[in-house]
Order: C-alpha cells, then sequence, then structure tokens
C-alpha cells in the first residue's frame, strides 16, 4: 500500500484547519433525546470522511442488523456501553472498544444497558449521513414505497 496522489501541491500549507470546542450543541435532537454532533461531515472533508458524536440516553435504542454497499462503518466507545453486532454476535463494548465494518459487513448497535452511552460514528468515504440521520424520525408517516426509496438513497440495507 502506498500513499494516495497528492490533493494539495502548494508549497507553503495553507490555513485551513477547523475547531470545534467541545460544548458545541448537538445538530440534531430526538424525540428520545439521543443526539448526534456532526464533527466532520462529507461535505466539509472533501467527500474523505465523516465523523459523529452519538450520545444515547438510558432508554433502548439503536438500529437492527443492515449494511452499506458503499460506506464503511466504525465505532468507538467513547463512555458507557453499547451493544454491537458485528454480523456474528452481539459485543457488549466498553469505553475505548473499537470496531470497524467494512463496506458489505453486517451490522447493528444498540444500547440496552439502561444507562447513558457515548460513542463516535466514523464513515468512510464521507456520505451525506446528516440527511439520514434528520430523515429517520420521519420515517413512521411515510409509505412503504417512500421509507424503502429512502433507505436506497442512504445505502441502507437491512436484513429479513
Amino acid at each position: 500500500m502506498s500513499y494516495p496522489s497528492p490533493k494539495y501541491r502548494g508549497e507553503k500549507g495553507e490555513l485551513s484547519a477547523t475547531y470545534r470546542p467541545a460544548g458545541t450543541p448537538p445538530e440534531f435532537t430526538y424525540s428520545s433525546g439521543n443526539t448526534v454532533h456532526y464533527l466532520a461531515t462529507g461535505q466539509s472533508t472533501n467527500g474523505q470522511f465523516g465523523l459523529y458524536r452519538w450520545v444515547m440516553g438510558p432508554k433502548p435504542s439503536g438500529p437492527d442488523p443492515h449494511f452499506h454497499r458503499s460506506i464503511s462503518e466504525s465505532f468507538y466507545i467513547l463512555s458507557g456501553s453499547v451493544r454491537i453486532y458485528d454480523g456474528k454476535r452481539w459485543i457488549d463494548t466498553e469505553p475505548g472498544d473499537f470496531v470497524h465494518v467494512p463496506e458489505g459487513g453486517v451490522h447493528a448497535f444498540r444500547n440496552e444497558s439502561g444507562a447513558p452511552a457515548e460513542m463516535l460514528l466514523h464513515f468512510a468515504p464521507g456520505a451525506p449521513r446528516e440527511a439520514y440521520f434528520e430523515g429517520l424520525p420521519e420515517l413512521g408517516s411515510k409509505t412503504d414505497e417512500e421509507r424503502a426509496a429512502f433507505m436506497l438513497e442512504h445505502d441502507t440495507f437491512w436484513l429479513d
């Protein structure tokens, strides 16, 4: 494996870093109280990756087993315990645990601990996951066809 081709060809570097203070409020809050912080979106990273902080309250929550065809997804546990399905078994994680799921890998996550939990979600390349996160609460009012189109648009394929 080698380094990718250069994307920046200047000689002196740029002043282009971004800073997000720890106290920045979440970009999206669900009715359950769970929140998502958009740390780095595909748009802000020129499509290289997306990084999100997912904060879950003590009530059970999380998606069922599914896979993505065009993006990988990684999980890094910051606090609490999140159950992560790796396609074979459910793993009770703890802070510092990391799980990587390549494209096509079956996975799911749930907070079933009865306590708050927090993790980082990393997607590569940087797909527009914000529209997926924000569209989830409206799915209950959609037709079967509209829900299927939404999932297809957001590269999410559920297991039967």
